[in-house]
């Protein structure tokens, strides 16, 4: 079996080692993220609700960065709330600040009840230009 394509954002943060997780694994021409959230380089969360889900906004875009995509590469989206409907208006704004126009990527969103201290959570799968 072949390794895994892995990818690593340049700020790599404290929680791929903690957790023991790559940030993407590229296969073929898609790239699947894991999870980010809104935690700073050391991997405490950002405390108010609104710079958690910009900062983990921020992460993913690094991510994808590293792998020489962007946010119109982005195919699926998945995201995870601890308290949607509390959440979700703000969520939806930063959504609609990264793609602010069709076509937009499919996205399903989960609530949750738990996210190892976090609020918010975003995965996806985007394909790798070229």
């Amino acid at each position: 079996m072949a390794k895994r394509d892995t990818v690593y954002p340049p700020e790599r943060h404290a929680l791929y080692d903690t957790h023991g997780y790559s940030p993407a694994v590229r296969s073929g021409e898609l790239l699947f993220v894991s999870g980010q959230v809104g935690s700073r380089d050391d991997g405490a969360p950002e405390p108010a609700f609104d710079a958690q889900v910009r900062r983990a906004f921020a992460n993913l875009e690094a991510v994808l960065g590293a792998a020489g995509c962007g946010w119109d590469d982005v195919i699926d989206v998945t995201t995870f709330h601890t308290d949607p409907e509390r959440q979700f208006d703000t969520v939806l704004a930063v959504k609609r600040d990264v793609f602010d126009a069709k076509p937009y990527p499919t996205w399903t969103a989960v609530g949750v009840n738990w996210l190892a201290g976090f609020d918010f959570e975003i995965k996806v799968i985007a394909r790798i230009p070229g």
